[in-house]
């Protein structure tokens, strides 16, 4: 098990050691150094080729210059993490990189098997979480999701072997209002979640992890009425209230790219009488957010799709400049396996983020 965890003196030394990318392509949050581009794990096959592929990516994103690792326990049915530990290991053993440069981040509270066993899926799960008694009758949401203590304190402990890390720097509840609020009302859900938090705050205290955070795909970005709506002002309030002010919430993810772009748009969070989209509420309330599908599964990627700009002309590199020099954001996570996709994106890591008037002319050009 690997130790320490993503410090500021880490990650500033990495942003250091990275001197050939664009200055301000690491940015500053919560006193760490973390780059605009990050790798994320999802998709592939359950095979030791995919196994291999993610691992050299991870390696090669991280040896151009980005610093966050973005996974989870369902991804892959647990493998996904087991390669970011491996490419882990071996950045440090090749001493490309240390354990306290690196922002590594994973989510639990999906169902999922072991891609390792060779066990049908629900047969796994009675096996490992229903026979030792740590997933009961009604635990499991019809989107098959699970959000009580003994659930996410086993899917924790599995995290860190599978990810052959002491502690985890950032530890998401995965999907739990989407997987959750068809089944219970948002006063239960509410209640779980401040258990959650709760347990999430003991986690700190423990040092397996360093921070939490919501990973979520509709919650904070439909309009007010939908039934999965989240209030981000009142999620604050809840970790404020359980964790004091230096309670551990400080990250949220969604989905956002040019076209899917509601987080940016939609001012559907509000406080006091005043109407915020989810980015300015996060800022304001000192949330840092990290995205999902910045190339919607290289759906944005066809010709004539996206507009041209910023004299970038491959249609990867616009999609992913708009998404990280969207003010409030820290970095997409890009789903890169293979070694010239890797390259492709990382080549943008030399080009600067666009300042905040920069971007602003660029959405009123893009939607004039």
């Amino acid at each position: 098990m690997i130790s320490g965890y993503a410090t500021q003196e880490g990650t500033a030394e990495f942003a250091k050691n990275h001197p050939s990318v664009a200055s301000n392509h690491f940015k500053k949050f919560n006193g760490l150094t973390l780059s605009s581009i990050g790798i994320g794990t999802y998709l592939g096959n359950l095979d030791e080729t995919t196994d291999t592929l993610v691992k050299d990516a991870v390696v090669k994103t991280v040896t151009l210059g980005a610093n966050v690792i973005d996974t989870a326990i369902n991804y892959r049915s647990q493998k996904a993490e087991r390669s970011v530990a491996r490419a882990i290991a071996q950045l440090i053993e090749k001493n490309k990189a240390q354990r306290d440069q690196l922002f590594i981040s994973t989510k639990n509270g999906y169902i999922t098997n072991d891609g390792d066993v060779n066990e049908d899926f629900w047969q796994n799960i009675q096996n490992t979480l229903v026979k030792p008694g740590i997933i009961k009758s009604g635990d499991i949401s019809s989107g098959y999701h699970c959000m009580t203590v003994p659930y996410l304190q086993d899917q924790l402990e599995r995290s860190l072997k599978n990810l052959g890390l002491e502690c985890i720097d950032l530890m998401y509840l995965h999907n739990a209002a989407e997987g959750q609020l068809q089944d219970i009302t948002k006063d239960e859900f509410m209640k779980k979640l401040g258990q959650v938090f709760e347990f999430y705050e003991k986690q700190r205290i423990a040092g397996k992890i360093r921070y939490y955070g919501m990973a979520t795909w509709d919650c904070f970005r439909v309009p007010q009425e939908h039934p999965q709506h989240l209030s981000i002002f009142d999620v604050t309030k809840l970790a404020n209230n359980i964790g004091g002010a230096e309670n551990g919430f400080k990250f949220i993810q969604l989905p956002y790219n040019m076209y899917l772009d509601q987080a940016l748009t939609m001012k559907n969070q509000v406080q006091d009488g005043a109407s915020f989209s989810i980015f300015e509420a996060a800022t304001k309330l000192g949330i840092g957010i990290f995205t999902s599908v910045p190339l919607m599964q290289s759906k944005l990627l066809g010709p004539n799709i996206l507009p041209e700009f910023g004299q970038l002309s491959r249609a990867s590199h616009r999609a992913i400049q708009f998404v990280r020099s969207t003010p409030g954001v820290i970095a997409p996570l890009v789903g890169q396996k293979s070694p010239s996709h890797v390259d492709e994106n990382l080549e943008l890591a030399k080009i600067p983020v666009l300042t905040e008037s920069e971007f602003s002319d660029l959405v009123h050009k893009l939607s004039s």
